[in-house]
């Protein structure tokens, strides 16, 4: 039977959006990780039921619909105006070693030069994240059903795991660049250099500097694979919404 995209992608949209259904439901993972059990090992089925119509393939390409859709809405959540900014949890504060300078400055009334260098780090971030939706696709596509099986039968950040491994290099390379850009094109070092130039005025004040770029890059490939973690946990225990014949007969209990 052939599995079309649009099939999978419904039951990765339900597994990612749909509140939890009764405890006895269960969730896509726990789901094609049964059915590979019962394929024992091979590529093409022997059982009857739902499995006779299924091979681990068709279940690999299922789980692959399942994170494609889950890492687009990563890129989607963070790569857009406030994405960062307004996240409780991924929002980019200054860096550490600029602490002292926002105190300072709070002291002298201009706090806001400080402020205004936060919101353009945010925003820098923002700009480079679209940047991984290409990567998440390559790591997708190279994805093998031993791959599959191991996410499937693996800890419950294995997917979160396989994309670390696949992706943490070439996507700090591919957004290094574009994070440097966007704090040049948002105002970013400007900002910067005004607020380091008042805090210099002061009198008797330690030196502070900060690498902008490698800190955003650094905050911005973090805040992917938390968010990234989420979905697949979202993936993992949200059980799949069977609103067709064909979802109802794979995923039937």
């Amino acid at each position: 039977m052939r599995f079309r995209g649009f099939v999978f992608a419904s039951l990765a949209v339900s597994a990612l959006l749909l509140a939890a259904q009764p405890a006895a439901s269960q969730g896509f993972f726990d789901r094609g990780k049964e059915l590979l059990k019962g394929l024992g090992g091979s590529d093409s089925s022997t059982g009857g039921g739902a499995m006779s119509a299924l091979s681990s393939g068709d279940i690999a390409r299922g789980l692959k619909e399942a994170l494609r859709v889950g890492s687009e809405r990563v890129v989607g959540t963070l790569g857009r105006s406030d994405g960062f900014n307004k996240s409780s949890d991924v929002h980019i504060p200054l860096p550490e070693s600029l602490k002292t300078v926002q105190s300072m400055l709070g002291k002298v009334g201009m706090s806001g030069l400080a402020d205004d260098l936060e919101l353009k780090l945010n925003r820098a971030a923002e700009a480079a994240v679209p940047k991984a939706r290409t990567l998440f696709g390559n790591a997708i596509s190279e994805m093998s059903i031993v791959d599959a099986r191991k996410i499937l039968n693996g800890p419950k950040d294995s997917a979160t795991r396989y994309f670390r491994g696949k992706m943490s290099a070439p996507l700090a390379g591919e957004m290094k660049p574009i994070v440097n850009d966007q704090l040049g094109q948002v105002g970013a070092i400007a900002s910067y250099d005004r607020m380091i130039g008042q805090y210099k005025s002061i009198p008797f004040v330690p030196d502070a500097k900060a690498n902008l770029t490698q800190y955003v890059l650094d905050k911005a490939i973090a805040g992917v694979f938390l968010y990234l973690g989420r979905e697949e946990a979202a993936i993992r225990e949200n059980p799949a919404k069977r609103t067709t014949e064909l979802l109802q007969k794979v995923f039937a209990k």
